[in-house]
């Protein structure tokens, strides 16, 4: 399900996300296996990374399935005068140049919900990279898909934007359907009405990481929470990387 309406309102709704965490955490892992020069960015959303990553210095093309998310990337680039090329694009579908470190934050992997889905990304990924490079990405864990969602309602009451946020589970695909209806106030002080479905799945963090090895990815990493720790059974953001071999 790629961002429709949603995109509007959505840096708002994420104002508190520790983007910054995120940006340390991979130029950390870049530190110990090879600092790029070219990135990707899979499902860069609204360029909360991607440009970042351009200001610190690197060539940055941010590719997202929804057109809606990338026209308010590029609004937010010329703002803050930076450099970001943008691609639209479905990464099971990805076709670009070679690059020298693929990332996918914010659990963007997430919305494959299929198991064929992921290995076809995971293969696309291998082939983009540069002999050496590094895929990193983060993905909500099975305990965050039955607890931290599960059958619950969220809600949202301020002036300018008010949502329902509810969360239908299914325990055994560890499996989320995020429906979500959001309330927009206009100029003539009349809210719009928005709604919105989006799905989400966990895997068991053995299972990404065998696939991983089986692409032929080598020197497979995970960690969890920012911590640069392995998981814990309450973890719930799990963090990958894993590197093409070197000729």
């Amino acid at each position: 399900m790629a961002y429709g309406q949603m995109a509007a309102v959505y840096d708002r709704l994420m104002t508190d996300s520790p983007y910054d965490q995120w940006l340390d955490w991979a130029e950390g892992v870049w530190t110990r296996k090879g600092k790029p020069r070219q990135v990707i960015d899979l499902g860069c959303g609204t360029g909360s990374i991607a440009i970042p990553l351009a200001k610190r210095g690197y060539q940055v093309t941010g590719v997202d399935l929804s057109a809606d998310m990338l026209a308010v990337a590029y609004d937010k680039m010329r703002r803050e005068q930076a450099q970001v090329k943008w691609v639209e694009q479905d990464m099971r579908e990805l076709a670009l140049p070679k690059t020298d470190s693929v990332l996918s934050f914010c659990d963007s992997l997430s919305y494959l919900t299929e198991e064929e889905d992921v290995k076809r990304t995971f293969s696309l990924v291998f082939e983009h990279l540069h002999p050496g490079g590094t895929f990193l990405f983060d993905v909500h864990s099975p305990y965050k898909i039955l607890h931290g969602f599960g059958d619950q309602t969220f809600t949202l009451a301020e002036e300018e934007v008010s949502y329902i946020w509810q969360c239908f589970c299914d325990p055994l695909r560890l499996e989320v359907a995020h429906e979500l209806t959001f309330f927009l106030r206009q100029e003539n002080g009349l809210y719009e009405r928005i709604e919105e479905v989006h799905e989400q799945r966990a895997y068991q963090p053995y299972e990404l990481a065998r696939w991983l090895m089986e692409t032929g990815f080598v020197d497979v990493e995970i960690t969890a929470d920012f911590s640069g720790q392995p998981p814990q059974e309450t973890s719930e953001r799990l963090f990958f990387s894993a590197c093409r071999p070197r000729d």
